[in-house]
């Protein structure tokens, strides 16, 4: 069994600073990471974090360093991919160990009994994300590679419309060509995702694509033309992205509730 911690759109600032003037987003991970260590025994074994995209919300070291300091009592492996908040040379020497040193911030791991693709869809300067012909390209030979193990495929930018109008505006340009890169993987494959702030499950070439919810914000499911453009400051949670003979995704709330209480 392979079991993967998948955390998305943590948007930290440096110490002392809010997010839009009003998200203290750093407590809002500290919260939800000592919900995580406070159920380890519950969920069990977890091999490796994932970080899909806004690790930052601003792209300064500094917030990179807090970034880690607040995921560290976590102490499993840490994988992080690019958002559109982030900027790849601060990432890049944050992460130096596990990151390459030059070009898009694409990486391929093997962890236990799956391999996992981080692609890079950050375009710097603006929202919307796009896929490279050198992160195509670098898709394809890690797929190639995969030796037939079941593939967790992780990207910032959800390669699905999600109904919500202006992150749709900021979505992924050339999600089609996504589908033409896995339409023909027969291999095992979810694609996990973030930058929506809310779980969505969609079909993308005939694989499960899955976006985590933020801990910080969300956004509203408003598809009206004229819906209010901006964040709604809900904090929510993670996912447990598990494989054992099949993918099996859990959401894990920010918080369990009173109980259990006997039926």
């Amino acid at each position: 069994m392979t079991c993967i911690l998948h955390i998305s759109d943590t948007h930290i600032v440096p110490e002392g600073r809010l997010v839009s003037r009003r998200l203290e987003t750093a407590d809002a991970l500290k919260r939800l990471v000592d919900r995580i260590v406070g159920i380890r025994r519950r969920i069990g074994p977890i091999d490796a974090v994932l970080v899909s995209g806004d690790l930052s919300d601003d792209g300064s070291a500094e917030s990179y360093s807090h970034f880690k300091a607040l995921m560290a009592p976590l102490d499993f492996p840490l994988l992080v991919i690019p958002g559109n908040h982030d900027v790849r040379s601060s990432m890049r020497e944050a992460f130096a160990d596990s990151l390459p040193p030059d070009g898009p911030l694409n990486w391929c791991r093997h962890i236990v009994d799956i391999t996992i693709i981080g692609l890079d869809t950050l375009v710097e300067g603006h929202g919307h994300g796009a896929l490279a012909e050198e992160t195509l390209t670098f898709l394809h030979d890690a797929l190639m590679r995969t030796q037939g193990l079941p593939v967790l495929l992780a990207l910032h930018h959800p390669p699905f419309a999600s109904g919500i109008a202006f992150m749709d505006d900021i979505g992924l340009i050339n999600s089609a060509a996504l589908r033409d890169a896995i339409a023909d993987h027969e291999g095992q494959m979810r694609i996990i995702c973030g930058h929506v702030h809310s779980m969505m499950v969609a079909d993308v070439a005939g694989h499960v694509a899955i976006s985590s919810p933020s801990p910080c914000s969300t956004f509203a499911f408003d598809r009206r033309a004229d819906a209010p453009v901006g964040f709604m400051a809900m904090e929510d949670g993670c996912l447990l992205h598990r494989w054992d003979a099949g993918f099996h995704t859990v959401r894990i709330g920010p918080d369990c509730g009173t109980g259990p209480f006997p039926f």
